[in-house]
């Protein structure tokens, strides 16, 4: 053989079964016009030529044959091997078109994908096909290749259908097929096995059926349907736990909640019975701790709010955490994932963090109108293989009812199934039939294997019912008379499997039916503990203390000597990295910054606060679109070498850093990035975790995040969090998008100290309050922070600060101008104002006379209200007869209608509480920056000059 021909057969053999079968064919139409095939397939074909004559496949899946074997082999047609490879990859494809995974109707018949007669083949030709061309991994008692394609119907169309062809890893795809195709994913359930998954959803249905005869019309969002979730469920949390695990994560709606929580979290039902009848007993939860029921001061419903189970491994302590979520379907998916990111995060050393995907597993459960409906979903999607984001693999099982509220599929989706966003992402997807226990138990091991083996998510399409309306109280029959005709007739799955076993002599119905009797008799015992105090008097809880109160003030200032060795050492930087020579120069002027008549702007006071944080052992992650050099390139905190393209970041490396330092810029994304760091700063509470808007405004995108987790879980679930929020916001002339930061509606949403809301006109300031905010940490006190951040004043010398003002001091809430109110019996009109616009009132005097009948006042912390300080100054000044507030935003917007009635509670008898600013508007700001300047200046003049 020569060496031209040994190196085609070794090309050749590079492929086997389908592909093989591809290539065949592509070689028939090569010969009829090369051009008419791929250029690089053209390009192969010429350099290797044809396949040898006996279509050898690879040796590693050649069927041993013998010499009749070979005879038939050379006698192969061509053409027929190709048109059967193409039938069987169409099984692959397209099978699930035809398997029976809808419990409601019988399955549909064979598509025109599946019919040996459409490719022009008989049984006979595929007979004459070796079966490892068609299906390499099929059976040894597979023979032939028209065995090969009944087994692949078989295996494509049965309670479990398959869509992998959109994985194009060819591992991954291989390796997926190959679980199938070997019968694998089907291996014997053990009669252990099976007593216990019967058992478990005896206990799900007599639980969920007596809650409805006990607790007639109150809501409970049913798992009736779709009840092998629990079980399911149950399963992967073992097997995780089994491996390894410390924290399982799971994200769910309501649907089916009280069962998850029964049966997987193990909150005790007489606890669940007393939420019913009354607020809940919390003397009911166990004294051992074994599980952590969330509460809040105001509380929430039951079916929004989660618990934890701590689980005593042999070595260690295993935690299966179900996460508090509202109503606002879906919102909790990228929170779950924030929690299970930080879970996996080692942030105890220098850099970034060492992140190891086995300590934690997240599990979401989606609803099918939910899932290819809610933006949130894709966006959480999208995080799963991102470096800042990705969390080794979410296995999610989209729980499906087949029905939305009272929404048929039709007018919910445009797509074939609920699942088919998750394609976009090369996310294999499984759809199980929920009747077939068994079935669910052999999807929920192959999503579990894969996502071990690949670090990936998986997609569980569980296709069950609603046996009920969206809620215990809604009649569905109004709406789909026919859908519920068929549900009413239909047996429970408890009742389909016990029938099951039954059939195959396993467990007789009288067992089976014993067994729901004392699952009966059991909850009728819980339910008799609580049953008594059905008058019990209810009341919402205190305001925690720590909670109620203020931060108190603490020292934040840094030795100013070790502050400029720090200085020096971020501007330092390895011998051999190159540093892009125009940022290398600005990077250079943070030297002499920190020297005597230096001065520090802001971005660079932030890198300093950063350093100081690290260096007393708290961990730093900052995430945002663009936020490794900044939206207005005031960062550079993660630098590339421009020669190179590696990447350096001196937090990373400076002498005193004594723990982790993350900054990832994120995806386009703000709704799921919030969530995702939120979550991720509930579960990591000693990390300082920061998330910065691109433009303020753009937070809006993230409104339910913030409103429903950020401001309001403390409150609800009793789910704290230190994270920090920047916000770009100041009107400079760039429009409607680019001014607002929408201040008012975080004011709006302040109460009970939820959190700190801030606007500050120095980077000292900004330096104190990082530290402050990192201070408190991990501590009781601990509470999120709204920043509404600065654009054109980041390299404002007014703004920027000495050095000495951050070697001792602290923070302070309210801060007056030095240009005015010299005199203090002279002053008549006090103007309060916050951030930018203090600043330009400051640089409108700074340059003329500076009338002395006003005083300036800048509040740097608009919420809590600095009440004190407020009357302080005021009491300083006798002869204040009015009050103003200046601020650039719309009468509308911005702090006025906060700020007035504080205000005016404060003012002195007879003074006025007056406005100066933009008139209402219903868009933030002008368009026209040569419009917008005009208004500016007019209400600077107005706040200066008065009545003159």
């Amino acid at each position: 053989m020569s060496k031209h021909q040994s190196r085609a057969e070794e090309a050749w053999q590079e492929f086997y079964g389908p592909n093989l079968g591809y290539m065949w064919e592509q070689y028939d139409v090569y010969k009829e016009d090369p051009d008419a095939v791929e250029p690089e397939i053209k390009s192969w074909f010429d350099q290797y030529g044809p396949p040898s004559s006996n279509g050898e496949a690879t040796a590693e899946y050649a069927p041993a044959v013998d010499e009749k074997d070979q005879a038939v082999g050379a006698g192969l047609n061509m053409e027929k091997i190709a048109d059967a490879v193409k039938l069987a990859e169409n099984i692959r494809i397209h099978g699930h078109l035809s398997a029976d995974i809808n419990p409601l109707q019988e399955p549909n018949g064979e598509t025109s994908f599946l019919r040996i007669e459409e490719y022009g083949l008989s049984e006979e030709d595929l007979r004459t096909i070796p079966k490892e061309i068609l299906c390499p991994d099929a059976p040894e008692s597979v023979s032939d290749g028209l065995e090969a394609i009944e087994h692949l119907k078989q295996m494509y169309t049965k309670t479990i259908a398959f869509e992998f062809d959109h994985v194009h890893d060819v591992e991954e795809h291989r390796w997926l097929n190959r679980k199938v195709e070997s019968d694998e994913i089907y291996s014997a359930v053990s009669e252990d096995k099976r007593k216990a998954l019967l058992k478990s959803l005896t206990e799900v249905e007599a639980f969920e059926q007596f809650l409805q005869k006990t607790f007639v019309g109150q809501k409970r969002f049913s798992i009736e349907g779709i009840d092998i979730l629990a079980p399911i469920m149950e399963e992967l949390t073992h097997s995780a736990m089994q491996d390894g695990a410390r924290n399982i994560m799971i994200g769910m709606a309501h649907r089916g909640r009280l069962s998850v929580l029964a049966k997987v979290i193990g909150k005790p039902y007489d606890l669940i019975f007393s939420e019913f009848q009354h607020s809940p007993n919390k003397d009911l939860v166990p004294s051992e701790g074994s599980v952590g029921i969330n509460y809040g001061w105001t509380g929430d419903v039951k079916y929004h709010l989660g618990a934890d189970k701590n689980i005593n491994q042999e070595s260690f302590e295993s935690r299966i955490s179900l996460a508090n979520n509202p109503s606002h379907l879906e919102y909790v998916n990228p929170v779950v994932e924030g929690y299970t990111r930080a879970a996996q995060d080692d942030c105890s050393e220098p850099g970034f963090p060492q992140q190891d995907g086995s300590k934690a597993m997240a599990i979401l459960v989606h609803g099918d109108a939910a899932f290819p409906g809610e933006g949130v979903v894709t966006e959480t999607l999208n995080m799963s293989r991102l470096k800042g984001y990705q969390t080794g693999g979410t296995v999610h099982i989209i729980a499906n009812n087949q029905l939305g509220f009272t929404t048929d599929t039709h007018d919910a989706r445009s797509t074939t199934y609920s699942s088919d966003p998750a394609k976009g992402y090369e996310i294999p997807v499984i759809h199980v039939n929920a009747d077939e226990p068994e079935a669910c138990l052999a999807a929920v091991q192959l999503a579990y294997e894969y996502r071990n083996k690949f670090n990936k998510d998986f997609v569980i399409d569980l296709i069950g019912y609603r046996r009920y309306g969206h809620n215990e109280t809604d009649e569905p029959a109004a709406t789909q008379p026919y859908l519920y005709g068929l549900i009413r007739e239909h047996p429970t799955v408890r009742e389909h499997y016990a029938d099951h076993l039954d059939q195959i002599g396993f467990w007789n119905k009288s067992e089976t039916d014993q067994l729901k009797e004392d699952t009966l008799n059991h909850l009728r015992d819980q339910y008799n503990k609580v049953a008594e105090d059905k008058e019990a008097e209810t009341e919402l809880g205190p305001v925690p203390e720590e909670v109620e109160k203020r931060l108190p003030k603490v020292e934040t200032g840094y030795d100013l000597n070790e502050l400029k060795e720090i200085n020096q050492e971020l501007i330092t930087w390895p011998e051999n990295f190159n540093v892009f020579p125009k940022l290398r120069k600005i990077l250079e002027r943070r030297g002499p910054a920190m020297e005597e008549g230096g001065k520090v702007d802001w971005g660079h006071a932030e890198a300093l606060a950063f350093a100081t944080i690290l260096a007393d052992g708290t961990p730093v992650r900052l995430t945002g679109q663009d936020s490794q050099r900044g939206t207005f390139a005031q960062r550079h905190l993660v630098l590339h070498d421009h020669k190179n393209g590696d990447i350096y970041s001196p937090m990373h490396a400076f002498s005193k850093a004594n723990a982790a330092f993350a900054l990832y810029n994120s995806p386009l994304s703000e709704n799921g990035i919030v969530g995702f760091e939120y979550g991720y700063n509930v579960q990591a509470p000693e990390t300082l975790t920061l998330w910065e808007a691109q433009f303020g405004d753009f937070g809006n995108a993230a409104q339910v995040i913030f409103d429903q987790f950020v401001s309001a879980g403390r409150a609800k679930w009793g789910q704290k969090s230190g994270m920090v929020f920047l916000l770009p916001h100041g009107y400079e002339g760039q429009g409607p998008e680019h001014s607002s930061a929408r201040l008012e509606r975080f004011l709006t949403l302040s109460a009970e100290n939820n959190w700190n809301v801030a606007y500050l006109s120095s980077s000292a300031q900004y330096f104190h309050l990082l530290r402050r905010q990192a201070e408190f940490l991990g501590k009781d006190e601990m509470r999120p922070l709204v920043l509404m951040t600065p654009k054109s004043l980041l390299r404002n010398q007014t703004v920027a600060s000495e050095p000495e003002a951050f070697g001792e001091g602290a923070f302070q809430s309210v801060v007056e101008d030095p240009l005015t109110g010299k005199d203090k019996k002279k002053v008549k009109r006090l103007l309060v104002g916050t951030g930018k616009m203090t600043i330009d009132l400051h640089e409108a005097l700074a340059d003329g006379e500076v009338p002395s009948d006003i005083h300036i006042v800048r509040i740097e912390e608009l919420y809590p209200f600095p009440e004190e300080e407020i009357r302080d100054i005021l009491e300083t000044y006798p002869n204040v007869k009015s009050i103003q507030w200046v601020q650039e935003e719309p009468k509308n917007m911005g702090a006025w209608y906060y700020m007035y009635p504080l205000l005016h509670n404060l003012a002195p008898k007879g003074a006025s509480v007056d406005y100066i600013g933009r008139r209402r508007r219903s868009s933030p700001a002008e368009g026209d920056p040569t419009i917008h300047k005009k208004e500016q200046n007019r209400i600077i003049q107005e706040a200066l000059k008065g009545n003159e």
